[in-house]
């Protein structure tokens, strides 16, 4: 088990940072839930730094060591600092790229609880969801059940389903390709109306990005009302308020919107809440971590999800535009082995070991892989902020490799490039890099967003792709006719939320390094009015993913005295 004989009671972490007793609500010795009551809006704000990273390979590389690692760094030089990372889904961690707790020197611990249960919030947001979507389903088989007679029988007003527009799939929190297109209600008669449907990831759902988006419970409920499930066989939406399933969706997530506090291996304390993925929905931890994290602490560090084209752009124009929480500074993680393997010469596929020459120094093949740096670093300095690079170094790094980095991202504009040692070394490891970031922090300009609210959802989405570097966005006609549709019905003031490979800055995941002279072809449209953006599905993008051949959890198992074995 990662567990460690400094870890200490997380009352005891929580007071050292003027979070008291009466705010948390305990899980066991090792984690708690924090009360929202403890945020003060008129409280002094600390600093918030992003950690991004360039187009990572299928394995990641390090961005969550590098992010729990910068959170002791600031702690060991003497500046106090709070993480907020995502909690993990179940589907990564058994499928394989495994959990999210960091490693090393720079974790968070116990790293079994962070990755598998926690304290039960993806199964309250799955539980909700699902009780959506089997209301829904249970509305439409008593209105076809009882026909004119059903508003007699109920005194409710008929919603009149149209079951070939409704919206709202069911979710778990695994990977199980099996589930993506279903059938339910097989059969008819007493075991509902036939119709297709299919399973999402719980990480996908719209209440996972509710969560994060939430201001306050009172924030959560009007979202969750708000949510879309169906149209009506008018067209007019059938919102979870109109289906009155609203209120007890929320009920159900009422402990979730408390962020859960841990710490990490030098007890620096980790607020985790909510986990949208990157790649199919924004990709960040929640707005209340953010408030508390900066309430209480001088800095806060916390990640987004994959590349600057993901989680970070999303950070910007959904997370800040929505909630205005400000980062003073981008980090930008980087390795020798993933430019190398952006070089565009390999084909790396998930569950693979990466190729041997990788490893092997090679100045020339760094090169070429460095453009994807340089254009990661561009991205980042759009949004108008200063920009740092932490190299998260490897045992067979070369000195000349490294040297040559370092010369390329100032080259391209970063403010300071810096060695991190988070795994091997923690704090210690990263306590330059700290220094440089909170030096960097002290330039902190205002954010430039990359569109207006009031741009058409046209020029929106013709503005990112743009910054992936595509010709042009080419919509389908389905997608055309739904934009339509989401501008007539007054959604056009939303932001993007594009879903589509992480592995390429394009939306292709075969074009490596920076590509050029491409086109993204948009697929369709969803309007998530809860969470408050449109879903822009880019490419060949799954919402339910699939175990590969060589799942993660071939190597977990538990001993006959209980410790947890295999879990990474």
């Amino acid at each position: 088990m990662a567990s460690s004989p400094s870890l200490k009671p997380i009352q005891e972490i929580a007071q050292r940072y003027g979070i008291t007793s009466e705010y948390l609500i305990p899980y066991g010795s090792s984690m708690a839930k924090v009360e929202l009551s403890l945020i003060n809006p008129q409280a002094s704000k600390g600093k918030l730094v992003l950690v991004s990273s360039i187009t990572p390979t299928p394995l990641g590389e390090g961005k969550t060591v590098t992010t729990i690692g910068l959170s002791q760094g600031f702690n060991f030089i003497g500046k106090p600092c709070i993480a907020c990372i995502r909690q993990p889904s179940l589907g990564p961690v058994f499928g394989v790229k495994g959990g999210a707790a960091g490693g090393g020197k720079a974790q968070v611990l116990p790293m079994e609880k962070l990755n598998l249960h926690l304290t039960g919030d993806i199964h309250a947001i799955t539980a909700a969801h699902n009780l959506a979507a089997a209301a829904l389903d249970a509305r439409l088989y008593h209105e076809h059940r009882l026909g004119d007679r059903f508003t007699e029988q109920t005194d409710l007003p008929a919603l009149n389903i149209d079951m070939n527009h409704i919206l709202w799939k069911r979710v778990v929190d695994h990977n199980d390709r099996a589930l993506r297109h279903i059938t339910v209600g097989v059969g008819g008669g007493v075991n509902g109306v036939e119709r297709a449907d299919g399973y999402d990831i719980t990480a996908a759902s719209e209440l996972m990005a509710i969560l994060a988006l939430s201001e306050d419970l009172k924030d959560m409920r009007q979202r969750i009302g708000r949510i879309i499930l169906a149209l009506d066989i008018h067209g007019k939406p059938i919102t979870a308020e109109r289906l009155e399933v609203a209120g007890a969706m929320t009920v159900l997530m009422k402990d979730a919107i408390q962020p859960t506090l841990m710490q990490t291996s030098e007890n620096t304390p980790v607020l985790i809440h909510a986990g949208p993925f990157a790649n199919i929905a924004h990709g960040n931890s929640s707005v209340i971590a953010d408030r508390i994290g900066l309430q209480q602490a001088d800095y806060v560090v916390t990640e987004a999800g994959f590349g600057s084209d993901m989680g970070m752009e999303k950070f910007f124009n959904i997370k800040y535009r929505q909630s205005g929480i400000q980062p003073s500074c981008v980090v930008l993680v980087a390795t020798l082995r993933s430019l190398k393997a952006n070089s565009g010469k390999f084909n790396i596929k998930p569950g693979q070991p990466l190729p041997a020459e990788i490893a092997e120094s090679n100045v020339e093949l760094l090169a070429q892989g460095c453009e994807n740096l340089g254009w990661h670093i561009a991205n980042a300095k759009r949004y108008g902020l200063p920009v740092v690079i932490a190299i998260n170094r490897f045992p067979t790094d070369s000195g000349e490799e490294l040297e040559y980095l370092r010369k390329y991202a100032l080259s391209c504009g970063a403010e300071g490039v810096e060695i991190s040692d988070a795994f091997a070394a923690g704090g210690a490891g990263t306590a330059k890099l700290a220094e440089l970031v909170a030096d960097v922090c002290e330039k902190q300009q205002g954010v430039t967003l990359l569109y207006p609210d009031n741009a058409s959802l046209l020029e929106k989405v013709q503005t990112l792709v743009n910054t992936y570097g595509a010709k042009q966005a080419v919509l389908t006609a389905q997608a055309s006719d739904q934009l339509a549709q989401l501008e007539k019905a007054g959604f056009g003031h939303l932001p993007l939320c594009i879903a589509k490979t992480p592995l390429s800055i394009s939306a292709d995941p075969a074009l490596k390094n920076v590509p050029k002279d491409f086109t993204v072809t948009i697929s369709s449209f969803r309007v998530s009015a809860g969470a408050g953006f449109i879903r822009a599905y880019a490419g060949n993008i799954m919402t339910m993913p699939g175990l590969g051949t060589l799942p993660a959890y071939r190597n977990i198992d538990i001993d006959q005295s209980g410790e947890i074995i295999g879990l990474s």
